[in-house]
């Protein structure tokens, strides 16, 4: 009778064991897994935002003169239930020892569907104003988003914005303008 149960008391740790190893293998596994697309998740989102701001290095290089530049330029589109925007950067071409303090504020210029200016100012979701923007003389602020999210509501149209961007002394520094177009 003591024979058998040491039998059964051996099955039962050599069982454990090899459980705990198949266990322990898993985990290791499904921590490698998560760590190879974190890190392919983290590439992809580092190599838009080289191209991002080459394409703003590009945009100032272009135009020594610009103060102000956005990605895309004038223009872009968002479907109806989505979410975008465009990429806002500021140049300081001020020459000053001590840096400058900057600040931006989008208003809507009209649609094309009879939205009202508030009803389009309120598409923004992310960036509509912005204070305390600090840049050394020559310095480029890169990489302020303005993201909209637009209902399924909203009608197919064209709405204009104006970017009026000011500096500490609340003057306007530069005005530029941006077009969304709602498909």
């Amino acid at each position: 009778m003591k024979n058998s149960n040491k039998t059964g008391a051996m099955e039962m740790s050599v069982g454990t064991i090899v459980t705990i190893v198949l266990l322990m293998s898993v985990l290791v596994l499904g921590i490698f897994l998560i760590q190879k697309i974190f890190k392919t998740g983290t590439s992809a989102i580092d190599s838009v935002d080289e191209r991002i701001q080459s394409e703003i290095e590009t945009l100032f290089g272009t135009d020594e003169n610009a103060k102000v530049a956005t990605i895309p330029r004038n223009r872009f589109s968002i479907k109806q239930g989505d979410t975008g925007g465009f990429a806002l950067s500021i140049k300081n071409t001020m020459q000053t020892q001590t840096p400058e303090t900057f600040s931006y504020e989008i208003t809507s210029r009209g649609s094309t569907c009879g939205i009202t200016d508030e009803q389009a100012e309120n598409l923004i979701a992310i960036g509509r104003t912005d204070e305390n923007l600090e840049l050394s003389s020559g310095q480029i602020l890169k990489g302020i988003f303005i993201r909209f999210n637009i209902p399924e509501t909203v009608p197919l149209c064209a709405i204009d914005y104006k970017i009026v961007v000011k500096d500490s002394q609340d003057n306007v520094y530069d005005t530029i303008f941006m077009g969304a177009e709602i498909v």
